[in-house]
């Protein structure tokens, strides 16, 4: 059992000149990072519970903290405060080596001077590990990865495909309880992405561990986690299954993280007749669903200004302009299966997303010419405009 559990976990850099602030425990912004008389504050507040052989990803921005996160599960960082556990020991002061954990890092950090097989095999022979041993769990993890072939070659001969499936062989032939993974995918080719996804899910069901991964790219987060941590600015913004970040995003900022293209936003109007909720958009009135409904009267939501995010798929283009919203079209992508319009409405760019299947004549959608959507009252978000969080959660 693998279990690993993060407690209040918390990351400090503290000031390179030694000084603190005169006001002690004022904090104030810079960027997006948070400065206390401590230091910098990278990660803060971190709990979380990851049961045996899941797959967590950890997505957010640059500088949102989840590398950080990762390298102190690693123990590369040290925990500024919290608790760390992994298989119900506590490990905050363990040394990496001990962890019976392993990495996987952007730059594949293989030896040069060794072969596949060498570096492969370097981890086990640290280990002391009997050489019959060793054979085998290479040949074994080369077979699981198939780059058996290669493993008389050296990186240098190897493609960026290859180098990283070296690497996460290097990785997975120690037999780890957790297997931690720093954007391991960033510097491959988006065919070649695509590739070494599928075959991170495979390799997941053919070996015994618990899986950490860190990403900035969300389509990544979305195929590969059975949650995920959305992070940002050192904080966890939500945590759920794919499926429930895009449909019940926390917040905008959630919202607009997940999902590509990003969630349209407007400023719009709730308001209630007849105990029933509805969201105004220019000329469009739309009764939200029956879900919706229960959800804001529970939460006794009042009717009042909101930030409405409506999904570019969900939204639909229609021939009545007077019940619907009112835009003009600026760009217009032709993306194969789909065709991405880029429309001026509501003092906002909105993207809609509209099948080829469905165009009769793509011209319709010419640059400059009038258009009119609407939406459902399923598939509306609304967002309190002070805080940004879902007025539904």
């Amino acid at each position: 059992m693998a279990e690993v559990i993060l407690k209040n976990i918390k990351k400090v850099y503290p000031h390179q000149d030694g000084k603190k602030k005169k006001k002690k425990g004022a904090e104030e912004r810079r960027s997006n990072l948070t400065v206390t008389d401590e230091g910098v504050l990278a990660v803060h507040d971190f709990n979380l519970s990851i049961k045996d052989k899941e797959f967590i990803v950890l997505v957010g921005p640059s500088g949102c903290g989840k590398s950080t996160t990762l390298r102190m599960v690693a123990g590369l960082e040290e925990i500024s405060g919290g608790e760390l556990y992994i298989d119900g020991t506590l490990v905050n002061d363990v040394a990496p080596k001990d962890r019976d954990i392993a990495m996987v890092f952007q730059n594949y950090a293989l030896y040069p001077h060794m072969t596949v097989a060498e570096n492969m095999a370097f981890p086990l022979k640290l280990r002391k590990v009997p050489k019959e041993e060793i054979a085998q769990r290479v040949a074994q993890a080369a077979n699981i990865l198939g780059i058996t072939e290669y493993l008389d070659r050296k990186p240098k001969a190897l493609s960026g495909g290859q180098r990283q499936r070296v690497a996460i062989g290097r990785a997975i032939v120690r037999e780890p309880k957790v297997l931690l993974m720093d954007e391991p995918l960033s510097n491959l080719d988006a065919k070649l992405r695509n590739q070494m996804r599928a075959e991170l899910l495979q390799l997941r069901q053919r070996i015994d561990t618990t899986f950490i991964y860190v990403t900035h790219d969300q389509t990544e987060a979305m195929t590969l986690g059975d949650r995920i941590v959305i992070m940002k600015d050192g904080l966890i913004q939500q945590i759920g299954t794919p499926q429930e970040v895009f449909n019940h995003p926390a917040n905008l900022f959630v919202a607009g993280f997940i999902g590509m293209p990003q969630m349209n936003f407007y400023n719009a109007e709730l308001v209630q007749e007849d105990g029933r909720y509805a969201v105004v958009l220019d000329r469009a009135k739309v009764f939200l669903s029956d879900e919706k409904q229960t959800k804001l009267k529970k939460n006794g939501v009042r009717p009042g200004s909101v930030t409405l995010g409506v999904r570019p798929e969900h939204l639909l283009l229609t021939g009545d302009p007077n019940a619907m919203v009112c835009g003009t079209v600026n760009v217009s992508e032709m993306m194969g299966s789909a065709v991405h319009l880029h429309i001026s409405a509501c003092g906002t760019d909105t993207i809609i997303i509209v099948p080829t299947a469905e165009l009769e004549n793509a011209n319709n959608y010419a640059i400059g010419s009038e258009v009119s959507f609407t939406f459902s009252g399923a598939t509306a978000h609304l967002f309190d405009r002070e805080t940004g969080l879902n007025l539904e959660a």
